[in-house]
């Protein structure tokens, strides 16, 4: 079976990532790229799966922390651009975008 393309998108400001959030799991993690029905069919995001529960923006929080802390990058360069209040979210990284590109795609392989 293919795998999914990465859900990476180069910006000016660095890179958007699209996730799909699966709050108050037993494990937290970040997993690979898997397909979603989009509103423009079907689209490609990142697994993530936090404790954290959907309510106060604390998942929202937690998915920031653990994507700095798993592709190793300062929690200040990620901010959340659209999905607040959705499992779909899309969460910049501001940096080099072709430097970001290369590392990011590192970590979600490894």
């Amino acid at each position: 079976m293919p795998s999914q393309p990465l859900p990476l998108t180069a910006t000016d400001d660095g890179v958007v990532v699209t996730v799909r959030v699966t709050p108050r799991a037993r494990r937290e993690g970040v997993g690979g790229a898997t397909a979603i029905a989009g509103p423009r069919g079907t689209e490609t995001a990142l697994a993530v799966r936090v404790a954290a529960p959907p309510a106060d923006g604390a998942a929202n929080d937690a998915v920031l922390r653990l994507l700095a802390a798993t592709w190793q990058v300062p929690p200040s360069s990620l901010s959340l651009v659209a999905g607040a209040a959705s499992r779909v979210k899309r969460v910049l990284v501001r940096g080099n975008a072709a430097a970001l590109l290369q590392h990011i795609s590192g970590r979600i392989a490894a």
